[in-house]
């Protein structure tokens, strides 16, 4: 199986949950500004990070569905980016999906550029470093929104989202792979 055909499925098991949640709870999450979404994110990934590090989980959540909640919750906020303060009334499923699909294939065309130019280096990084990798963009966020959506080089918010959700593909891929535990 090739890195795309890979990726469509990590993607795919990600999608499923984020449309059943949707079904579940509607969408709830369009009260988010982007700091809650990126808190959320956060959480999920300092997760992560505290289980490699005390080598040790305590509730049923694994790595691996941490990953596909950065993954989704890295959608909704390029999802809420777009609609930016539109009224927060509930979108349907289907124009949900769209949007999904939408904030997929530029993320998996990044992803195709990037190996490229890269020869998939991500297959032999540590899940570890996708972790940090992860908090290290939502600092990036952080430090954007405080110069209140200002770069003077870098790239915006939208840029660091892309990259989270290739990073939590990523290791989804090698979770599945068996590379990573």
């Amino acid at each position: 199986m090739n890195t795309n055909q890979q990726y469509d499925i990590a993607i795919q098991s990600c999608k499923e949950i984020f449309l059943k949640k949707t079904l579940d709870y509607g969408t709830s999450w369009r009260v988010y500004r982007t700091i809650s979404i990126v808190d959320q994110i956060y959480i999920k990934a300092k997760r992560i990070r505290t289980i490699q590090e005390k080598k040790l989980q305590k509730i049923g959540d694994d790595i691996r569905s941490e990953f596909k909640g950065i993954l989704n919750y890295a959608v909704i906020g390029l999802i809420q980016l777009d609609l930016n303060n539109d009224a927060l009334e509930e979108i349907p499923v289907d124009t949900i999906r769209k949007y999904y699909d939408q904030k997929i294939d530029i993320a998996k065309k990044l992803m195709e550029d990037k190996n490229h130019d890269y020869g998939e280096a991500w297959r032999e990084m540590s899940q570890e470093s996708f972790a940090d990798l992860i908090l290290a963009k939502l600092l990036r966020i952080k430090q954007i929104l405080i110069n209140e959506g200002k770069t003077l080089v870098s790239e915006g918010i939208d840029a660091n989202y892309f990259d989270m959700i290739n990073y939590a593909a990523f290791a989804l891929i090698l979770i599945e792979e068996k590379v990573h535990q």
